[in-house]
């Protein structure tokens, strides 16, 4: 795991917006993004991209936290609750594992526990290792 976890601290984006990795474990992640200004969109709620980023972190400690480097092959996210401020926590949970393809699902959730954003992904598994 700890390959893994240098492995996303050279997330340079991720880190930018200010995600802190919470949790590691095989196919599981959790991180949470406390939320500032410059997360803002025009209307003054959380920017999308910046909700998904939060996902996608979580997506890819989850995908690869068996030690093989698992690539985003796709990734859909519902907005379901607007967020102005607070934190937000994601939460990620491996559905299926396969030799090659795994998939995802991801909960953004805000202070009081609702639901923010839905997300899912799937990876596709290289034959790579981490740090190898």
């Amino acid at each position: 795991m700890n390959a893994i976890k240098e492995l996303l601290k050279n997330d340079r984006y991720a880190a930018l917006s200010g995600i802190e990795l919470l949790d590691l474990a095989p196919g599981r992640a959790k991180a949470r993004m406390r939320i500032e200004d410059h997360h803002l969109n025009g209307v003054n709620l959380v920017h999308g991209g910046a909700i998904f980023t939060l996902a996608d972190l979580v997506f890819a400690a989850a995908s690869n936290s068996h030690g093989t480097v698992a690539v985003a092959i796709n990734a859909s996210i519902w907005f379901v609750k607007a967020a102005r401020e607070g934190t937000l926590v994601a939460e990620a949970r491996e559905v299926s594992l396969n030799p090659k393809l795994a998939t995802y699902a991801i909960e953004v959730t805000d202070d009081a526990g609702d639901l923010v954003a839905s997300f899912e992904g799937m990876v596709y598994r290289k034959k790579d290792t981490i740090g190898g």
